[in-house]
């Protein structure tokens, strides 16, 4: 199968429906996440347990070429909305709130979210994130997640679920929020904030020699293919990732990246 790989890393743009030729499955990944989804300047080229799945899928669904496309939590969803896409396999968690807008397969992944601190900072668990300033990535569900946790840790007080926003929230945490992680790791670097929150699979990229995982991991996170709501695609994809799951594919695929 022909690989069509998106140079372009604009990553709010992509080719239109109508430009593509017939028979190219187009996926969205992410392009900073080794391991799931990352694009190597150097090469040209995105790699990734995701991007296996993505080129396997497209193999499996009959399609002749893959065009994988540079997406953030911020951009996924709208591309998917536009018909820019034909799937997302990036990082993206299920959430009740998201499958009203979404189809999405059975997972083929789970993680857990935690924080990413420098050891310097002293910051070694949820209550030392008090009146602290967290960097969270734009369109992703990490801050409302560290806060539920402090929450039932007793560390700050109960809040509304329903009405919690990011960008204003302040009850003993607060957040900044970044268009990518690459932006959160310089501004923890530059002590712009304290602590840098998301998925641990996704953190595992930034961790240094001076930089430490608290010792609380929350919200499990469970990753599966994004579908535009009620396609026939949908269907389909369901069916080969269950497929894969109970045939052990999937299973091979984690391992061969490390992400166990």
């Amino acid at each position: 199968m022909k690989k069509i790989l998106a140079a372009a890393l604009a990553l709010c743009m992509t080719m239109g429906a109508a430009a593509l030729a017939e028979g190219t499955f187009r996926v969205g990944v992410k392009q900073d996440v080794y391991g799931f989804g990352y694009y190597d300047e150097a090469t040209g080229e995105f790699s990734g347990m995701e991007i296996d799945l993505g080129e396997k899928l497209a193999e499996a669904l009959g399609y002749d070429e893959v065009e994988y496309t540079a997406v953030t939590a911020a951009t996924r969803g709208q591309m998917l909305d536009n018909d820019e896409l034909d799937c997302v396999i990036a990082t993206f968690t299920i959430k009740p709130e998201r499958k009203e807008s979404w189809d999405f397969s059975t997972p083929y992944y789970v993680d857990a979210v935690t924080v990413l601190v420098e050891d310097e900072s002293g910051i070694t668990d949820l209550a030392g994130l008090k009146d602290k300033t967290v960097g969270v990535s734009s369109g992703s569900t990490s801050a409302k997640a560290l806060a539920k946790a402090m929450a039932e840790a007793g560390v700050i007080d109960a809040f509304d679920e329903d009405t919690f926003d990011a960008a204003t929230f302040s009850g003993g945490v607060s957040f900044k929020i970044f268009d990518d992680y690459p932006a959160i790791s310089m501004a923890l670097d530059a002590g712009d904030v304290d602590a840098f929150c998301v998925d641990k699979s996704i953190l595992a990229n930034y961790k240094t020699d001076g930089r430490s995982f608290i010792a609380d991991s929350f919200s499990p996170q469970e990753y599966g293919v994004a579908t535009k709501k009620g396609s026939e695609l949908s269907a389909k994809v369901e069916e080969l990732i269950t497929g894969w799951l109970a045939d052990g594919t999937i299973d091979g695929m984690i391992a061969e990246w490390g992400l166990e």
